[in-house]
């Protein structure tokens, strides 16, 4: 069985939970208590040596970072559906995890961190600024169509999911995107999707 390394409250952690149960995969949940420091302990640096969640083990097999997990466990044990091999194909997706470790993490990620886990050192207007920029990207970009890329959700969409759908945590208000907002509401309804804190189910699905 899958084990995976990860805190409750991280929205890393949270994308391959939910993209886990997406692919309807058993696994096995080994909390690391961040604000313990246990990230930082000699036997989670020796699974990863940045210190960092998430972590999985899949017998033998040890992967850190949540965009090259998603891809591992798609590759492995989902279908081309979620992450297809056709160069153009597979070059969109990539986009979209760059995005995810670049945009998304300077803006809502940031905003976050700053607000919900007092981490002073960010420099919160910029995260505001770039928040505001990527999702106003983001908004015009699903005003015609229902997924990231394709008729479909693909690792792209989960992967950026968390942290958007987290905005408000970092003080972001998502009112001004409903193009965002209804992507949000359409992965809320995929079959076998889970919560975490601060991303509830629909009322009404």
């Amino acid at each position: 069985m899958i084990k995976l390394y990860g805190h409750e409250l991280s929205g890393n952690s949270y994308k391959v939970k939910l993209f886990l149960s997406l692919l309807d995969i058993e696994y096995e949940w080994l909390k690391i208590d961040l604000l313990k420091g246990e990230h930082q302990t000699p036997q989670f640096l020796a699974l990863n040596p940045f210190g960092q969640v998430p972590v999985i083990v899949d017998e033998d097999f040890v992967l850190a970072d949540a965009q090259a997990i998603l891809v591992y466990l798609a590759s492995q044990y989902g279908n081309e559906q979620w992450f297809p091999q056709d160069a153009k194909s597979l070059a969109l997706v990539m986009r979209w995890l760059s995005t995810t470790a670049g945009e998304i993490r300077q803006g809502p990620e940031s905003a976050r961190l700053y607000h919900l886990f007092k981490v002073t050192s960010i420099n919160i207007e910029r995260a505001k600024q770039r928040a505001e920029y990527i999702l106003n990207q983001l908004n015009q970009h699903l005003s015609t169509r229902q997924w990231l890329e394709f008729e479909h959700p693909t690792i792209a969409d989960v992967a950026v999911f968390p942290y958007i759908s987290l905005a408000p945590d970092g003080k972001i208000d998502l009112t001004p995107y409903p193009h965002v907002l209804a992507w949000i509401e359409r992965i809320k309804t995929l079959p076998n999707f889970v919560e975490m804190s601060g991303i509830a189910k629909p009322t009404q699905v």
